[in-house]
């Protein structure tokens, strides 16, 4: 509105003094201030106060002597004397009126027919004839607004434009407002002001007389305003509007800001106003008010306001002149001018020496960012990223040229430069049209390669993890693999916005990457060189050597260009923590198939290598022979369960890919079994069942490849029986741990063992104690139990000394079960005089499982060891499967070159495999049948249990009376003493086993029961075992189970067949 620039407007220290009711400072405005006000203040004089207090009493005395020298304070008070009762019935009729004939109709009722023009009728009115026409013309104007529909109109009007009558107008507009406000809501006085001349200047005299109701005005005039108001010529008014009376009262500009986003009306308004604010608060240093409201519009979570703010951007580009009193074009200039006061303008000599000697820099160069500058040259470029990739800003020669000079300046070695170089160099990637010449081409190479040169400094210095040489990798590892909407994905992350940007815009800077600066030859052997991560975790964010090294081994580069990549894995792995980076199991998985998969056929050598049976060893340094020794607290149980997962990983590849490999003649080496032994898989599984939400999905990988390569070590009564150990009651035991418990050490131990033939006291006491402690602070003690196992053999050691040993063995079963075992079976042979016990070891076990059955004959009359005994036989059974299953993929092509020499069949080319299939599982049966007839042989009594009146046959007759009648008889209650010796529990620890194996595989009950090797045995085993599946009754199969194999001694064929039947 510039008509009003000639104009008087109401002060911001005026206002606030009328918003106050200051007295004193209204006493000190000059006379042309204080008459703007006068209709407030004159009301406030003649009119009753609300408030009766002696203050007010005194300013309002202060009031009257100001007015008194007014000489305009008479009209006023003239204007105050109407009968405003009737002027406001004589309204209500016009209104109606007009409504009823149109709102072009002439008549009026406020109005009698005029003589003269409307500027004369007012100078030669009173003062209710002034108001009448005052309000007769508003009305008009007010009606013919609701009337228009939203199109804005220009009304010209006499009253308002005469510049001699302005101040006079006003008075009777304020008079009008304050005595007739539900006639004339101020709102729609303001709406209607709006389409005369001057109505800016009516209207915040309007609201500095009623200062209250400036909000209320401003949030009409924002709510009925236009979505863009630079595109019509009433939303420029309105804009203008607004902006004068933010001025005048400075304090609400924000807020009226603050509504033009939530109503999404007047873009041009809300630039506007902060750049009013950017200028007042002259902020030097930090970001400005500019920069943090348009980037807010923009990058907030509000997509409705980043779109309106976005078409406003848009739409003013489109104008074809975009002269000074653009609202876009003052925030352009705005920006501009803080972009530039924070380059030095001087040529840095330096980048003068990298350049090409030969070509001339005609370009200045901006250099040495200042460190108090780099937070505001990063939200800058945010800010130009948002514009242009959002809005659709398209800079000028100028702003390019300005924007390349500020992303290749070089900021200090801080964790804020290295985010502003990021956001630099994503920016460069984003909008490669802002380098257009050679020579801006060449300022952006020497800067590349500043960054190259520098990023190792700026790690060390700035103390950030996620540097930007590692984007750099990444970015040029993308190009070499045409991975170029990789790359887009990663500058709109690092820039954290979403931004379209085309493939072919990054053709010019894949040339300059890929042949220039980064070959690919130069990546790898540059990524090899990136220190390793320090406590690598998911709490680190950003771009890190792993993503660099995870890409270059998914393209094989490191294979291609000979570049050894297994040490810098190595250190990556032991440098870690929980919680676990998501990117290092990928990592793994890459890293594997790069070792087994060469890069080609043609060169079946271009493979990494394994990481080394000694470097996994490190990792376990402090395990000594296995399990039995705490793991090194030196590596973090990450680095220990991701080198676990890597050798499983590996192994199963290996055999997964067994034809292959052979097809290329390549054998790669397999990790050796005494490696496998040394590794304490069942601790660590049992670690990481504790840490499962922060080890992500290491855990459950973890379990899948165990149950497939070591189903011994998932056993499901060793998993039942590690809840019972880790549950409620083993918590219960440890709050009634003393100290005594953990004084014992392993040679007390060994000393109280050797004393067990003459004192069972010492070792009675220690053992309880132990049982206190968990498995872990159990693992010292477990060489002394087994080596001592022999000794409780004996005649005369306690029951519940064997009993206690037994659940110590389980409680370390959970921890350190292979070892174990070994231990175990070597403890338990027998001791022959004059022949030196052989050493077995986890690999003779596996290929002859029977190996534990061969043990001191005493222990098939010791229950408690002999549930030992039976426990280790079912994992070993287990485990040579799995053995067997490995041994056949790994020797599967032993056969293959012999298939040419067979005759060429149909159908035949797989008769070797087939048959060494069926040998397998031919030697896995025999292997089961042969356990199978051992224990059943092992239930019968000897000849000394005979001599002492054992009879076979109760059991049997036992469990007929059971299963024929639903109560227990006499007899069998009489007979329950003759059951409580050793060969009947043993008896039921065997028929447990066999049960269970039954089950898994219901082939060996009839594979035993042909042989008819033990005729009595296995059709009484077969008989009973028929009972059990077909038993209904829950309490006869509980008792069935517990007495499976009591029928075993009987010879009576006949019989069990009537007692089936």
């Amino acid at each position: 509105m510039t008509e009003c620039t000639s104009l008087q407007f109401v002060s911001p220290f005026a206002f606030e003094a009328m918003q106050k009711v200051d007295v004193v400072r209204l006493a000190s405005l000059s006379d042309p201030e204080l008459r703007l006000l006068l209709p407030c203040l004159v009301r406030m004089a003649l009119c009753a106060p609300a408030d009766q207090s002696q203050s007010w009493a005194q300013d309002k005395k202060l009031i009257l002597r100001l007015l008194s020298g007014v000489e305009a304070v008479n009209s006023i008070v003239a204007l105050l004397s109407v009968d405003f009762h009737a002027l406001e019935q004589d309204a209500s009729k016009e209104q109606q009126l007009r409504h009823k004939l149109g709102g072009g109709s002439g008549e009026s009722i406020l109005v009698s027919q005029l003589q003269h023009g409307l500027t004369l009728e007012f100078e030669h009115s009173d003062s209710p004839r002034r108001l009448r026409l005052v309000l007769s013309e508003l009305l008009a104007i007010m009606n013919k607004v609701s009337e228009s529909n939203g199109e804005f109109f220009f009304k010209s009007s006499e009253l308002f434009e005469s510049p001699v009558y302005l101040e006079e107008a006003a008075d009777v507009l304020c008079i009008l407002q304050a005595e007739l406000p539900s006639l004339l809501p101020i709102v729609d006085v303001a709406e209607a002001l709006l389409h005369v001349r001057n109505g800016a200047w009516f209207l915040c005299l309007l609201v500095a007389n009623v200062p209250d109701s400036f909000n209320e005005v401003c949030r009409g005039l924002i709510k009925n305003g236009e979505r863009q108001d630079e595109e019509s010529l009433g939303g420029r008014r309105r804009t203008d509007a607004l902006r004068f009376l933010c001025k005048m009262n400075p304090s609400q500009a924000l807020k009226v800001r603050g509504m033009v986003v939530e109503e999404c009306h007047l873009p041009g308004l809300g630039v506007a106003l902060t750049l009013d604010h950017t200028k007042s608060e002259a902020c030097e240093d930090g970001v400005s008010d500019l920069v943090c409201f348009v980037s807010g519009l923009l990058l907030g979570t509000n997509a409705k306001v980043r779109t309106w703010f976005g078409t406003f951007i848009r739409n003013g580009q489109q104008r074809k002149r975009e002269t000074s009193s653009s609202v876009l074009w003052q925030m352009r200039r705005q920006l501009l001018l803080e972009l530039m006061g924070i380059l030095p303008t001087v040529r840095s000599t330096r980048i003068a020496e990298e350049a090409d000697v030969e070509m001339e820099l005609t370009v200045s160069v901006y250099s040495g960012l200042k460190e108090e500058h780099v937070v505001k040259a990063s939200a800058l470029l945010r800010l130009y990223c948002a514009l242009m990739g959002i809005a659709g800003l398209k800079p000028t020669e100028e702003e390019a040229e300005q924007l390349l000079q500020l992303m290749t300046s070089r900021p200090p070695a801080t964790p804020a430069g290295v985010r502003f170089v990021s956001l630099s160099f994503c920016m460069l990637l984003a909008f490669s049209t802002l380098v257009s010449t050679p020579e801006q081409e060449q300022l952006m190479v020497v800067w590349l390669s500043w960054m190259i040169k520098e990023e190792a400094y700026f790690e060390s210095t700035s103390g950030v993890s996620a540097s930007f040489g590692e984007m750099l990798l990444l970015v040029a590892m993308y190009f070499h693999s045409n991975q170029l909407s990789a790359i887009i994905d990663l500058v709109c992350s690092t820039l954290g916005m979403k931004i379209v940007i085309k493939p072919s815009s990054l053709s010019r800077m894949k040339t300059i990457f890929t042949q220039e600066i980064f070959t690919e030859q130069v990546v790898t052997a540059h990524a090899v060189r990136v220190p390793v991560t320090s406590n690598l975790s998911a709490n680190i964010t950003g771009f890190l050597p792993i993503h660099c090294i995870y890409q270059l081994l998914r393209s094989r580069s490191f294979t291609k260009h000979k570049v050894s990549i297994k040490d810098w894995i190595y250190r990556q792995l032991c440098e870690t923590s929980t919680p676990l980076h998501p990117q290092l199991l990928p990592l793994i998985d890459v890293y594997i198939n790069s070792i087994l998969t060469p890069a080609s056929k043609s060169n079946p050598e271009a493979t990494n290598q394994p990481v080394t049976e000694q470097e996994i060893l490190n990792i376990f340094q402090e395990v000594i022979g296995g399990d039995s020794v705490r793991l090194n607290q030196h590596f973090s149980i990450t680095a220990q369960l991701l080198v676990l997962y890597y050798i499983l990983s590996y192994e199963e590849a290996l055999l997964a890919n067994t034809k292959t490999l052979a097809a290329m003649q390549r054998k790669p080496k397999s990790y050796s079994s005494s490696l496998m032994d040394q590794i304490p898989i069942k601790f660590l599984i049992r670690q990481a069942q504790g840490l499962q939400q922060e080890l992500g999905g290491l855990h459950s990988a973890l379990l899948r490849l165990l149950a497939t390569n070591y189903p011994h070590l998932c056993i499901v009564d060793d998993w039942i029986c590690e809840e019972e150990i880790t549950g409620t009651d083993a918590l219960l035991r440890r709050m009634l741990l003393t100290n005594n418990a953990k004084i014992h050490s392993p040679k007390q131990l060994q000393e109280a063992f050797s004393a067990v033939p003459v004192n069972h006291t010492q070792v009675m006491q220690i053992i309880e104690h132990l049982t206190l402690l968990s498995a872990g602070e159990l693992i010292p003690y477990a060489e002394v139990l087994t080596s001592n196992m022999s000794q409780l053999l004996n005649s005369g050691v306690p029951r519940r000394i064997l009993q206690t040993v037994n659940k110590l063995w389980m409680v370390l079963n959970t921890v350190m079960p292979r070892r174990l075992w070994v231990m175990t079976v070597n403890a338990l042979q027998p001791s022959i005089k004059f022949v030196r016990q052989q050493k077995y070891t986890q690999n003779d076990l596996m290929i002859d499982p029977l190996i534990v059955l061969r043990c001191d004959k005493r222990v098939y009359r010791c229950p408690p060891l002999m549930d030992i005994t039976l426990h280790m036989l079912n994992g070993y059974l287990l485990a040579s499967k799995a053995y067997l299953s490995a041994h056949l993929k790994e020797t599967a092509e032993q056969d293959r070159p012999s298939q040419d020499n067979t005759i060429g069949l149909v159908g035949q080319t797989d008769a070797p495999e087939v048959t060494r299939e069926e040998l397998k599982n031919a030697l896995l049966a025999a292997q089961d049948s042969a356990a199978v007839q051992i224990l059943l042989e092992i239930c019968l009594p000897t000849e000394e249990e005979k001599a002492k009146g054992v009879n076979p046959d109760s059991l049997l007759r036992n469990v007929q009376s059971v299963i024929t009648s639903s109560s227990p008889s006499k007899e069998l209650e009489e007979g329950e003493d003759n059951l409580l010796c050793n060969l009947r529990e043993v008896q039921c620890l065997i028929c447990c086993l066999l049960h269970q194996m039954y089950i898994a595989d219901p082939n060996i009950a009839k594979l035993v029961h042909f042989q008819l090797q033990v005729f009595h045995l296995c059709t009484s085993v077969w008989i009973l075992y028929l009972s059990l599946l077909h038993s209904q009754n829950l309490k006869n199969r509980y008792l069935l189970s517990s007495c499976f194999l009591t029928c075993v001694s009987s010879t009576h064929y006949q019989s069990h067949l009537v007692w089936l039947a």
